[in-house]
């Protein structure tokens, strides 16, 4: 089907011809995306980032035959998607996958009679695709942005709290500085002793349930017909049919004659590194509500700016965290900044409380 020209058609034909070249523009941009995506990747990624900007090509095609002659020059894709395309040529980071996962799940397609039920399926199976390559990315940083949204979230919130409490209690600059610094210190010291007890204590408790080594040692000398190593199997997770397979096969010699299923265990990384990645994340966030302070300002100027620093801080981590969930990125970050103030409005109506108290 062709369309007719912008001059001599409808008003509706030329609205469908804008809204076309509007389609045109999106997927090629897209493709756009998923090409420098794939650049950056090797392997599996690569080949299944690859065919996405193949299948972004045959949805342009579709426009294209439409709009005819009126295809006219190239036109520019969405800022959100250019902006996409350069990250991904840049960055290749998960962030980006995240994103258009989003885009793909918005896909305009199901509800457009011009374009077909196969087009619409497509987008709805992209956004399958990209959401199963953008949690592998999740999945490869999640301990380290845990870490890191845990521990600056903490130092902001915390620190404010603190701040805004002992300022609401009539105390002077100096003092409210000293508290905000010794709550800085002694919060990202917790924080990394915590994080290190937690990984060494993690890794012990791994390697107590590893089997032992000289375990191996004994399979060649049980006995065929009547032997336990199928319990061991079943002690590890195995169903009792499974285990007794494994085990036949571990002793007709057809597989390794370790004593346990293979387990691939979440890396966990070295203590002292996490607790120095904890310390600084702490220290990261609650430096934030001290900066008035150490700028010389006190009294309501100060909890003003703390505030609003701290705000700004807070909707950015929300806003990442919804970014990589998939989710409103604006929701999260106002759940995120609802919370922190919610806190720290708290804390200050105790210490109005108790500076009234001493007064």
């Amino acid at each position: 089907m062709g369309a007719v020209s912008l001059q001599t058609g409808s008003p509706t034909r030329r609205a469908d011809v804008r809204r076309w070249r509007r389609y045109l523009a999106d997927e090629r941009a897209e493709a756009a995306v998923y090409r420098n995506l794939a650049a950056r990747r090797d392997g599996e990624e690569r080949e299944i980032l690859s065919a996405l900007a193949d299948a972004e090509g045959r949805h342009e095609q579709h426009w294209l035959e439409l709009l005819g002659d009126d295809a006219g020059r190239p036109q520019r894709g969405s800022l959100r998607t250019r902006v996409l395309a350069v990250l991904a040529k840049r960055f290749g980071s998960v962030f980006v996958l995240a994103l258009m996962q989003r885009a793909e799940d918005r896909s305009p397609y199901a509800d457009d009679e011009d374009a077909t039920a196969r087009m619409a399926a497509d987008e709805r199976i992209h956004g399958e695709v990209v959401r199963g390559l953008a949690n592998r990315g999740r999945m490869r940083l999640s301990g380290t942005f845990r870490a890191a949204v845990f521990g600056a979230n903490d130092g902001l919130v915390s620190n404010l709290a603190l701040i805004i409490g002992i300022s609401a209690s009539g105390a002077d600059r100096h003092f409210v500085l000293l508290s905000g610094i010794a709550g800085l210190l002694a919060g990202a010291l917790s924080m990394g002793a915590g994080e290190y007890v937690s990984v060494r204590s993690q890794r012990e408790l791994l390697t107590a349930s590893a089997p032992h080594p000289e375990a191996g040692s004994a399979v060649a000398d049980l006995d065929v017909d009547a032997n336990e190593l199928a319990l061991v199997y079943r002690a590890r997770g195995m169903s009792e049919w499974e285990a007794q397979a494994h085990a036949a096969e571990v002793l007709g010699g057809t597989v390794t004659t370790s004593t346990a299923p293979v387990d691939e265990h979440e890396a966990i990384g070295n203590g002292m590194s996490a607790a120095i990645s904890s310390f600084c994340f702490f220290a990261s966030g609650a430096i934030i509500p001290v900066l008035p302070y150490l700028l010389g300002l006190e009294g309501w100027p100060a909890i003003t700016v703390a505030a609003v620093l701290v705000g700004i801080a807070l909707l950015g981590t929300g806003a990442v965290v919804g970014v990589l969930s998939g989710a409103s990125p604006l929701r999260r970050a106002l759940r995120q900044l609802a919370i922190g103030f919610g806190a720290a409005a708290v804390t200050y109506g105790l210490g109005l409380l108790f500076g009234t108290g001493n007064a």
